[in-house]
């Protein structure tokens, strides 16, 4: 099985420089032409057999736009949301970091600070969503499965899919319709490619 996994296109909440998260913005013009270029570059060179996203306007927008491209129906899975950034969504990033400092020490894994999702909890989804896709597909070879979701999943689902452990300082990078392809064979788990944007 494949994974083709795809950060939605810039949104408003890029260019005001604000907390995301789990804040439900739209995306810009840029942002919906990304997409147009992104659906047409994946339907040209890794068409999907099933599109999975987030049911933020952003990555909603994004993947609707790859399946009328690809002729694939969306389906919306919550699971693959963004971080829950609790009472920072949406804040102007100068006014959430004065709002909301992080405790002295910085944030522990367990931590809900400013009632946000912890990183165990984050993981903790990021994995079973993992499990449960493998489970259901991953015996089947030939499939490719594309995924639109958020940069902070993303990275999270990586670590899942790379079995790395909770607290690590590997990350990958995921900039505006960046793409990222996957494989899993059983046990086995390969990166082919990740944050790719020549389609931009």
């Amino acid at each position: 099985m494949e994974l083709l996994v795809v950060r939605h296109g810039q949104s408003v909440a890029d260019i005001e420089g604000r907390f995301e998260g789990r804040a439900d913005f739209a995306l810009t013009d840029r942002g919906v032409e990304q997409s147009k270029r992104v659906a047409d570059w994946i339907n040209d060179h890794y068409k999907p057999d099933a599109i999975l996203s987030s049911p933020l306007k952003r990555a909603k927008t994004t993947a609707e736009t790859i399946g009328a491209r690809c002729g694939v129906e969306v389906s919306i899975r919550d699971e693959i949301m963004e971080w829950n950034n609790g009472l920072l969504a949406g804040l102007k990033r100068e006014e959430g970091i004065k709002k909301f400092p992080l405790p002295p020490g910085g944030r522990k894994p367990h931590d809900t600070f400013a009632e946000t999702e912890s990183l165990i909890q984050f993981r903790a989804r990021a994995e079973t969503f993992l499990s449960q896709l493998l489970d259901e597909h991953g015996r089947e070879s030939g499939k490719r499965i594309c995924l639109v979701s958020h940069g902070g999943f993303i990275n999270m689902l990586f670590r899942s899919f790379l079995r790395l452990p909770l607290e690590t300082e590997i990350s990958i990078t995921s900039g505006d319709t960046a793409v990222h392809l996957w494989q899993a064979n059983g046990r086995d788990r390969r990166i082919l490619f990740n944050n790719y944007q020549a389609h931009l």
